[in-house]
């Protein structure tokens, strides 16, 4: 009965897809689900236009050849795998860079409004660690333009199926906004009267209506994640409050591992104070970085690429200027786009512009911005194979919560949105051929269901019954300026071992927190504290891949290890729980067209 309380006392909806997340990759699967006729629900703890994909600014790689004839997939994909770091799995970045540029003539056909050069064709900019100015854009608010249309899609699709459809059948398409998937939910998890223990099948998810407090269950044929990254789990980041890493923490505890988690991406330019991000489009559009001795400092770090060098490098050089008291008072460089002018900076960047003027009183026009590294990105993920299938049958995950890996080491900017688009599209046709091909036992699903339903309603009645012990918001601060601390641009093993340890301490108290707000209405605390629960995993994910990573590559620099060691750590880093005990295991890096190489800039 789907929607409607059974006996134990809980709604249970029973769909053919599960789509958790509503941001770009989420809704470019869906699109492609309902397209196919399968039932598809989309669970998302923010209406979808609040998805952090919305905030994306700069840009989406594909090789269309507008600004320069002579771009080609292959170019893409050697400038991709070069900035991984050699890290990423060729493959996939083959299947990336191949479909970008119809993945964006798409995205264009489904209305969003492009940035255009002279004869009308999609403009392009340069961005780091790319050979061609193959970044399409609309001016910097690409993400929000992109989601928008998105959404736009499937609320038309929505709409004219209820228009067309007769005896009002249900929508093939629900919206659960503002729900927080608290479990995934497998079968077969009992033994066969052989003796032998199924095969497990994630078959849904438990999760808790914000507005009323109430659990939900949701059956499926096929789950897909698409949470987006775990950007909270350092004090400073450009991530929105919601990317608390929710798709990774559930993924691990229903078996799946983890790949490449040690791998963070720090961005060069955050606004100074907030870290709201400065979309690396100012650079391509021409800024410069100074020092306080009015340097052009990144001379020294990449004198062919300057400021277009890739990200983990400028990151570094800023970090390295800080450091070494070339920075300015507090921790920052200043980001220079006044030679610009005025004219191109209102028509190509008026969102940094007025990102500035509201949250620092600066006017890009007549100042410069200052700037410092923060939090930006997770290379690392949900480990998932070309199909975006997890070692979980019946469990998918895209976007930046899944590790694909096309970004191996170190993510070329304008090539997160494109994986948003191509992958998505990409998940949800798989899960309408593994529809096709094999069916679920709706019944156990169901039974499956109550059964998380009734362990996941313990665990919140015993959180909200707790009346004393560590509060959840100093225990969430403590972990973010730890990871901040031991883990951040520069890492050092000794100094990571104290940072590992202190998690773990703060990870032990939180078997004492609690929350003052009792009631299940709109408990936002009571969510804060389920989230910090799994950045717990994830952050214990990261610390464990990086001391155990001796080598720096890409966004993991270590100073005591600071070459890269091909011989040794040549291949990905998988993390999972084997009886609730963390096990770190290696995959082979995908070598195909690429070479491994000394990487220049």
């Amino acid at each position: 009965m789907e929607g409607k309380e059974n006996e134990a006392g809980y709604p249970v909806h029973s769909h053919d897809v599960v789509i958790v997340g509503a941001g770009i990759t989420g809704l470019r699967a869906a699109i492609e689900t309902v397209d196919q006729g399968l039932n598809t629900a989309v669970i998302s703890k923010v209406h979808p236009l609040r998805s952090h994909s919305v905030a994306a600014q700069g840009g989406i790689n594909a090789a269309l050849g507008n600004a320069v004839a002579s771009d080609s997939w292959e170019a893409h994909a050697f400038d991709t795998v070069r900035g991984s770091d050699y890290l990423a799995d060729q493959d996939a970045v083959e299947i990336l860079c191949k479909n970008a540029p119809e993945a964006v003539i798409e995205l264009e056909h489904f209305g969003t409004v492009f940035s255009r050069l002279p004869d009308g064709r999609i403009a392009q900019r340069p961005f780091g660690g790319g050979m061609f100015p193959r970044t399409c854009y609309a001016a910097d608010r690409t993400g929000h333009n992109i989601l928008h249309s998105l959404y736009e899609q499937l609320v038309g699709r929505q709409r004219k199926e209820s228009e067309n459809c007769e005896n009002r059948k249900p929508s093939k398409l629900s919206f659960y906004e503002e729900f927080f998937v608290t479990s995934l939910v497998k079968s077969g998890e009992s033994l066969s009267e052989k003796g032998s223990k199924k095969e497990e099948r994630c078959v849904g998810c438990t999760a808790l209506n914000i507005a009323d407090g109430n659990l939900h269950g949701f059956t499926c044929h096929s789950l897909l994640l698409a949470t987006g990254g775990f950007g909270r789990l350092f004090d400073r980041s450009t991530n929105a409050l919601i990317n608390t890493g929710d798709g990774a923490s559930l993924a691990l505890r229903a078996g799946v591992p983890l790949k490449d988690m040690e791998f963070v991406q720090f961005h060069p330019t955050t606004l100074y104070g907030t870290n709201i991000l400065i979309t690396e489009g100012a650079r391509g559009e021409g800024g410069y970085l100074l020092n306080n001795r009015n340097e052009r400092f990144m001379e020294r770090y990449a004198p062919a690429s300057m400021e277009l060098a890739p990200r983990d490098i400028v990151a570094r050089a800023i970090q390295q200027e800080i450091e070494e008291s070339r920075g300015f008072e507090g921790g920052y460089v200043l980001l220079d786009l006044r030679h610009l002018k005025e004219e191109r900076i209102t028509e190509r960047l008026p969102g940094i512009r007025l990102i500035c003027l509201n949250f620092a009183g600066i006017d890009p026009v007549k100042s410069p911005i200052p700037v410092q590294p923060g939090q930006h990105y997770s290379m690392g993920g949900i480990s998932v194979g070309n199909s975006l299938e997890t070692e979980l049958p019946g469990l998918y995950a895209a976007g930046e919560c899944a590790c694909i890996s096309v970004h191996g080491a170190n993510r070329l900017g304008g090539n997160s949105l494109l994986e948003t688009v191509v992958f998505g599209k990409l998940a949800g046709q798989e899960i309408g051929k593994a529809f096709l091909a094999s069916g679920y036992d709706r019944k156990e699903a169901k039974k499956a269901a109550l059964e998380s339903l009734h362990r996941e309603n313990e665990r919140i009645k015993t959180l909200l019954a707790r009346k004393s012990g560590v509060k959840m918001h100093s225990l969430r601060d403590e972990l973010r300026k730890t990871m901040f601390e031991y883990f951040g641009v520069f890492r050092e093993g000794k100094k990571m071992e104290k940072g590992l340890e202190k998690l773990l301490q703060l990870k032990n108290r939180f078997s004492d927190v609690y929350i003052n707000n009792k009631s299940r209405e709109f408990n936002y605390a009571l969510i804060y504290a389920l989230e910090l629960e799994g950045l717990f995993d994830i952050g214990e994910a990261v610390a464990r891949g990086a001391i155990a990573r001796k080598e720096s590559r890409g966004s993991h620099s270590r100073v005591d290890y600071p070459q890269r060691d091909d011989n040794n750590f040549l291949h990905h880093t998988l993390y999972r729980l084997k009886k609730g005990n963390p096990v770190l295991e290696s995959l082979p890096v995908r070598i195909r067209k690429f070479p491994v190489k000394e990487r220049v800039y």
